[in-house]
């Protein structure tokens, strides 16, 4: 299921979202906008585990771990 929505931009990020789909990278607004929000809400998910990690589990290997996953990139999730 999907909800229709009105989203006001401005004017350089709607120029970018008219060349991506314009590229051929995106099949319309919508889907650059979805991919927009799904990635921040993969980095939102990654925070927020990262915060787990840091405040629940106190074993040395997991502090590695979460310094890890707090400087990867949202593109290399992917």
């Amino acid at each position: 299921m999907s909800k229709q929505i009105a989203v006001r931009l401005p004017d350089d990020l709607a120029a970018f979202v008219d060349a991506e789909v314009a590229s051929g990278r995106a099949p319309s607004r919508a889907g650059v906008l979805t991919r927009a929000l799904e990635r921040e809400r993969q980095h939102q998910q990654a925070l927020s585990d990262i915060a787990i990690l840091k405040k629940d589990l106190s074993a040395d290997d997991l502090d590695d771990l979460a310094a890890y996953a707090a400087r990867v990139p949202l593109d290399d999730l992917d």
